[in-house]
């Protein structure tokens, strides 16, 4: 373990104890629901670009940026909290975060543990091309085609249950993560790469010159929105009344522009 690490570690051991001390052992947030209060966001800090760990170990992202923004229009203190995220639900329902914020879908179980705000998102997979391509404009014209897509995920699902991709397509090309699949379509290696949008809209936007997207879904759409406890609705209705004043004034989709290029949240 490196000094940098051992510094941390110690820093975080001698936080713990005070805050432990201090607040004789309690362990959960606060509700969150009542005026000034912290709001603890729990997230997965590997998930680029809804919220992650930047060069400099700061959580940064599309929802911590609308996150912070909505935190700070309620008044209130923000707090991002890496969690296990396989145990969310758990974390939300004990109170050690308030919020779940972090690129999450909207699910009919999910709703029986869950409160959501409306969704501010659809979580959609669709095609990528080298720039300058123009006959691939839809899930048909990839017939006779060499096709990338990132294992263990929706979209191999898709792909995988498919008779189309089975039959009509050159090849389906599976690679470990989605920068290898566009890495490979920038050499023409595949002449398409299906993927979460989020993921490659976040991609084209360090890659401008080289990669373009087909605004064209392939396969079912979900939609993110935001979880609170069962018995936070006060919570679910003062964030959601700030979304809604973020969506009308603008604000979510300049957001959504710095991290995408391009504004890809629901309108009401």
């Amino acid at each position: 373990m490196n000094m940098k690490k051992l510094l941390a570690l110690g820093a975080t051991l001698v936080f713990a104890a005070a805050a432990f001390t201090g607040c004789g052992g309690q362990q959960a947030a606060s509700s969150g629901s009542g005026s000034g209060d912290k709001i603890v966001v729990g997230l997965d800090d590997n998930f680029p670009p809804m919220g992650f760990k930047d060069e400099n170990n700061e959580i940064v992202g599309f929802d911590i940026d609308l996150a912070k923004e909505a935190t700070k229009r309620l008044g209130r203190e923000v707090e991002f909290k890496a969690i296990d995220w396989s145990s969310k639900e758990a974390e939300l329902k004990s109170g050690r975060v308030n919020v779940l914020w972090n690129g999450l879908d909207i699910t009919d179980k999910r709703k029986e543990n869950m409160l959501f705000s409306d969704p501010y998102m659809d979580n959609r997979q669709i095609i990528f091309v080298k720039k300058g391509v123009t006959d691939i404009k839809d899930e048909q014209s990839l017939a006779g085609k060499a096709v990338g897509t990132q294992s263990a995920s929706t979209a191999e699902e898709y792909i995988d249950g498919s008779e189309f991709f089975k039959s009509k397509t050159k090849e389906v090309k599976k690679y470990s993560d989605f920068v290898s699949a566009f890495m490979d379509l920038e050499n023409g290696r595949v002449d398409a790469v299906i993927g979460d949008e989020i993921v490659g809209r976040y991609y084209m936007s360090k890659h401008p010159d080289t990669i373009d997207a087909v605004d064209v879904a392939v396969g079912p759409v979900s939609q993110f929105g935001i979880a609170f406890a069962k018995d936070n609705q006060k919570l679910r209705d003062d964030v959601q009344k700030v979304l809604d004043e973020m969506v009308k004034d603008g604000t979510v989709a300049k957001i959504s522009e710095k991290w995408f290029g391009k504004d890809i949240t629901l309108k009401k």
